[in-house]
């Protein structure tokens, strides 16, 4: 681990459905969601306040069914439903080991998780508590990396840390090309114009116009999220 002090203040941490799959072919796999909490109890320590936003694509793909003829509008909210059923299991886990969280929906389900409400999402942050925010932005034809950037917008995170199976940003797929280079630092627009497999295009778009850093990383390397909190040379840093 580190010894250099946290830099950030406040953090969002997107992750995605898949990573809590494991080895399993969907769901979610208990041992990698406790390393998970584990991970984020330890980052917690370091004082730094921690949001997140989960996807759902270890249980549901909207997109992918409405390419199968699904409307595109019914798949996505339900794939907003498994978004709340991910977040529901890390708050479980979270608590598990005494860390307090909230889960925050786009869309009102009262009865399992508060609404998203910025100011009272802020409030939780100030007292020590992870903030979960599901259901997306709680619209169609936006994806979890877009409602990632604009929570990160609304509650003043000082960078959006993407969690991924990857150690950052290459300039092609190097589960393809073993020769793939890895940028350790990348700009906004050079991400839009070579079209490099980071966000979709409106996310990163609304990081580079609210100036909001993006980090991506490899969320299986030890400690990797107190890592990319104090600002160590671990993925790809994208800025201005």
């Amino acid at each position: 681990m580190s010894d250099n002090p946290v830099q950030y203040r406040r953090v969002l941490l997107k992750l995605s459905g898949e990573a809590l799959m494991g080895d399993l072919d969907y769901g979610i796999e208990p041992k990698v969601i406790q390393r998970i909490a584990g991970e984020i109890s330890t980052a917690l320590k370091t004082g730094v306040e921690i949001a997140i936003v989960i996807g759902g694509g270890n249980i549901f793909r909207g997109a992918g069914l409405a390419r199968a003829g699904m409307d595109r509008v019914t798949g996505d909210y339900m794939g907003m439903l498994a978004t709340v059923m991910n977040a529901l299991a890390i708050q479980d886990a979270l608590e598990a080991i005494d860390v307090y969280a909230r889960v925050m929906s786009a869309l009102r389900i009262n009865e399992v998780c508060e609404d998203y409400i910025r100011r009272r999402a802020v409030r939780h942050l100030e007292k020590g508590r992870v903030v979960i925010l599901a259901a997306g932005t709680g619209n169609p034809f936006f994806t979890t990396d877009t409602a990632a950037s604009l929570r990160a917008i609304e509650i003043g995170a000082d960078v959006l840390l993407k969690a991924t199976k990857v150690d950052g940003v290459y300039d092609s797929d190097p589960m393809i090309n073993p020769d793939a280079k890895r940028y350790d630092s990348v700009s906004y627009d050079q991400v839009l114009s070579e079209k490099l497999l980071v966000m979709d295009a409106t996310a990163i778009v609304m990081c580079r116009d609210n100036n909001l850093p993006l980090r991506i990383f490899d969320l299986s390397r030890a400690n990797a999220l107190v890592l990319a909190m104090t600002g160590d040379d671990i993925g790809t840093v994208v800025t201005a």
